[in-house]
């Protein structure tokens, strides 16, 4: 059984790149301070890796 990790959008997508947002998207998050919980598992933790300027990891 693996642990959830909760991801909190922090900054706007806005002016970041595609792929960024693209990253974001992927993840679930539209709106600002929305929070998701997701699987902890190597893929959601590499999606947070490549956008760490805009998410936060909610313990």
């Amino acid at each position: 059984m693996e642990g959830k990790i909760k991801i909190k959008l922090v900054r706007s997508p806005i002016g970041t790149p595609d792929k960024q947002r693209r990253v974001v998207k992927g993840l679930g998050l539209r709106k600002l301070n929305q929070i998701v919980e997701r699987p902890d598992t190597p893929v959601f933790r590499g999606m947070v890796k490549k956008v760490p300027h805009l998410l936060h990891v909610v313990e």
